[in-house]
């Protein structure tokens, strides 16, 4: 099968850059280009691609825009190409908060050691989103808050007026789902286990900053466990993302730092670029951040890294969760939680953008469940025996 890709970009030399890359693979096929937002929009409406690529920054319409109303007129699995700053990585959140499924940076050189490995993962993240190609954002139903803003907010956590007084919850993430199955999905009946939890964690990758939203947004603000998070990202990214999640978090959300005591209702997101590593004891764990140069662990952060060392700290007492994702990330580390008691779940296929990391525990049977992405904090709730 031969997928249809639509190139955005207000560079000339960019644009047959990329289209020069994907067509080398023989499922992909660059249909055609466009120069700006607007262009891009009713291209999409007319040539019904399966990916589209698109820059941020282009002149009439720019792609954050560009996103919104592609996605609500003719959706589309959209890549976004960003830049590695801290500008890039809130318009890279507002892209994917407005319905793009995944981003690389622009710049090759930052993700790829030379032409051909950087052309070859390109060539793999669009032919999954084309995989994908049902993919549609669509909004929660009339009855739950609706999202208002997509502006990211310049609050971080060190600069709260009160991390007792927590602002009122305004957005959520719409969920992704396959468009044809989204009024047949089966919600599953979640039996608590009995278990006892002293720790939430989670792993993620392509698809995880919405998934985690979504996630997040519905916890309590007296969440009983702490929580450590591990998102695939650069390291420009983190800081950003974990500020937005705290601006529509009822719990607290930061960018994890060396030293950081883990606490009740709080979330830590591991830093790009760099390890988290938990140390200390079950009633007094503390976060380490290790720079990490092996060439034996490929992410960084790594899922694998995060939940090994909780498996060490806290034993059979950790609830972890597998997100979204490319890849085997967190495979080992789950095998090692499980392997001292710990409980594992995973998203379900049906709801992954790239079920990579989920099946690679749910194959190797080291899940114990399956779950649609909807599901899945109303079931942490009854499986802590929480509200």
């Amino acid at each position: 099968m031969t997928y249809k890709v639509l190139v955005v970009d207000d560079s000339s030399f960019f644009r047959r850059r990329v289209t020069d890359i994907l067509n080398k693979d023989p499922q992909l096929d660059v249909v055609d280009v466009a120069v700006n937002g607007q262009e891009a929009v009713d291209k999409a409406l007319l040539l019904k691609p399966d990916v589209i690529t698109m820059d941020i920054e282009m002149p009439v319409l720019n792609g954050i825009a560009a996103v919104k109303q592609i996605m609500a007129k003719s959706p589309t699995a959209i890549l976004m190409f960003s830049s590695l700053t801290h500008q890039g990585a809130k318009a890279t959140i507002e892209a994917l908060e407005a319905g793009a499924l995944d981003f690389l940076p622009k710049k090759f050189s930052d993700i790829a050691k030379n032409s051909d490995e950087a052309g070859s993962l390109l060539r793999q993240r669009v032919t999954q989103l084309a995989k994908k190609r049902g993919l549609t954002r669509r909004s929660l139903s009339s009855n739950h808050p609706s999202s208002v803003s997509l502006t990211l907010s310049n609050r971080t956590p060190s600069n709260q007026a009160s991390l007792n007084t927590r602002k009122p919850l305004t957005s959520i993430a719409s969920k992704t789902v396959p468009a044809h199955s989204a009024k047949t999905l089966t919600l599953p009946i979640i039996k608590p286990s009995g278990k006892k939890y002293k720790l939430l964690a989670i792993g993620t990758s392509t698809g995880g900053p919405v998934a985690l939203q979504k996630i997040l947004t519905q916890l309590p603000q007296n969440f009983p466990l702490p929580i450590i998070m591990v998102q695939h990202m650069p390291a420009t990214f983190t800081h950003a993302f974990a500020s937005r999640l705290d601006s529509l978090c009822k719990v607290n959300v930061k960018e994890a730092s060396d030293g950081d005591v883990l606490k009740a209702g709080c979330a830590y997101l591991a830093p790009g670029g760099r390890q988290m590593v938990i140390t200390g004891t079950e009633n007094a764990a503390k976060i380490k951040i290790i720079d990490d140069n092996s060439a034996k662990i490929t992410f960084k952060p790594s899922v694998d890294v995060s939940f090994g060392s909780a498996a060490k700290v806290f034993s059979g007492n950790v609830l972890g969760v597998i997100l979204t994702g490319m890849g085997a990330d967190g495979r080992e580390g789950s095998r090692m939680l499980k392997a001292r008691g710990s409980t594992i779940w995973a998203q379900d296929e049906q709801t992954c953008v790239v079920y990579g990391m989920p099946q690679a525990v749910t194959a190797a049977g080291i899940s114990q469940l399956s779950l649609p992405l909807e599901t899945i904090s109303n079931a942490i709730l009854k499986e802590i025996k929480h509200g």
